[in-house]
């Protein structure tokens, strides 16, 4: 055939619209009218792609304020000397980092992660204050603790801050490789979950541990030394432990301690002994503590202070803690509607730590340390002058201490309680 005839559907089902035939190479457009059919040069009519009824919406990717504040992150803007405004953007590490520590509590894991980047993911974080968060700070902790240990935190105190303790009780558990924890006046009890937690392998690095005024008796001390003297774990690198100002612990008490046998320094002034002299012979023969003349340097509360990346981090839970606290609009509401029903107001005082003082001048100054060699000269030569009967008369007297431990431990260590405990290992 010499044409070939499109045919374009129109809108209109009446109108079949116009017919073009192709000929000798060229364009016609054939009309039907009513003398037949005429060969019609096609005229130039624009050509419309849609129909009148069509309708374009331009959707564009809808993103949050939050988003779109992160877009002009990407920059830092200058002026220069003329006064201008001049930007240039930031680096790609920044970039990433500031993306990371938006989104630090999605990490899977960060173990074999290079340390020097990883602290400054922490510090970005923290900036941010993500570990303020009550579910996705918790989590974002325990990524860095169980990567990192003691470089997250490697000192804790949380002397008088008891409140911390209550509100953060998680997070403070996921601290690993402590070697100082400092709990002194946060009366926490001998059932606290957190002095259950110190026997546990997270904190068997603990060297100085600090329960000054924590209510303490001689049942928390069994709880507490139960894997020592039983499976030769928990706390068994102690070297200074101050239980000072707490009037529960007896005599009975003071024997749990005999199984820490790298102790160095040991305060118990104001507990509640009844034989001082026994038990100051006692430490002295068994574990080779000296009491102290003078107040010794490792009980003034000193050297202990929190240290390790997450300083900070331990500030901002109290500053947060504090600020919720502040808020006492409807404190006089509260009195006056307690007034009224006839009940007393509640006290809602700071409980600061002081300072048993009937119970220390009671006992007196008991705090303890091991002499080292260098400084014992005056019993070295005592022991030459008749050292063949000291040393039948000292290992007479070891072996009946022996066995004195050992049927002591034999009723003691395994009780009911301390096998329940064990069997948490």
């Amino acid at each position: 055939s010499r044409g070939m005839s499109y045919c374009l559907h129109s809108e209109s089902h009446l109108d079949t619209g116009p017919i073009y035939v192709r000929e000798n190479g060229k364009l016609h457009m054939v009309k039907q009218g009513a003398g037949g059919l005429q060969h019609v040069t096609p005229k130039a009519r624009p050509f419309s792609l849609f129909s009148r009824s069509f309708s374009v919406e331009l959707c564009m990717n809808r993103e949050d304020d939050r988003a779109r504040r992160q877009r002009t992150d990407h920059f830092i803007f200058t002026y220069t000397k003329e006064g201008n405004l001049r930007y240039s953007a930031k680096s790609l590490f920044s970039l990433v980092l500031g993306y990371i520590s938006d989104n630090v509590d999605h990490i899977d894991s960060l173990i074999g992660f290079p340390e020097q980047i990883a602290e400054k993911l922490f510090s970005a974080a923290e900036a941010r204050q993500k570990f303020t968060e009550p579910v996705t700070g918790l989590r974002a902790l325990q990524k860095f603790t169980e990567a990192y240990g003691s470089l997250v935190l490697c000192s804790l105190c949380l002397r008088n801050r008891y409140l911390v303790i209550s509100e953060k009780l998680e997070e403070i558990k996921s601290f690993r490789e402590l070697t100082c924890l400092d709990l002194s006046c946060c009366k926490l009890g001998d059932e606290h979950e957190l002095l259950e937690h110190l026997t546990k392998e997270a904190l068997s690095s603990v060297k100085r541990l600090l329960l000054k005024d924590n209510c303490l008796s001689d049942a928390g001390l069994r709880r507490m030394t139960a894997p020592v003297r039983v499976l030769k774990k928990g706390l068994e690198n102690l070297l200074v432990l101050d239980l000072s100002c707490n009037p529960k612990i007896t005599d009975v008490g003071i024997g749990y301690l005999l199984s820490f046998k790298k102790l160095n320094c040991l305060d118990i002034s104001g507990t509640g002994l009844k034989d001082v002299d026994a038990v100051i012979k006692r430490l002295q023969m068994q574990i080779g503590l000296v009491h102290s003349k003078v107040p010794l340097k490792e009980f003034d509360h000193s050297n202990c202070k929190t240290e390790g990346w997450a300083e900070q981090t331990v500030l901002q839970w109290e500053q947060a803690i504090m600020e919720a606290r502040k808020p006492q609009d409807n404190l006089k509401s509260k009195v006056t509607a307690l007034h009224f029903y006839g009940k007393t107001r509640r006290i809602e005082e700071v409980v600061k730590c002081t300072l048993v003082e009937p119970e220390t001048k009671a006992s007196g100054n008991l705090q303890f340390y091991k002499e080292n060699i260098q400084n014992c000269h005056l019993p070295l030569k005592k022991e030459v002058a008749g050292s063949h009967e000291l040393k039948n008369n000292k290992k007479r007297a070891l072996a009946e201490q022996e066995r004195e431990r050992t049927s002591k431990q034999k009723h003691l260590c395994l009780t009911v309680e301390d096998w329940d405990l064990l069997n948490t290992y």
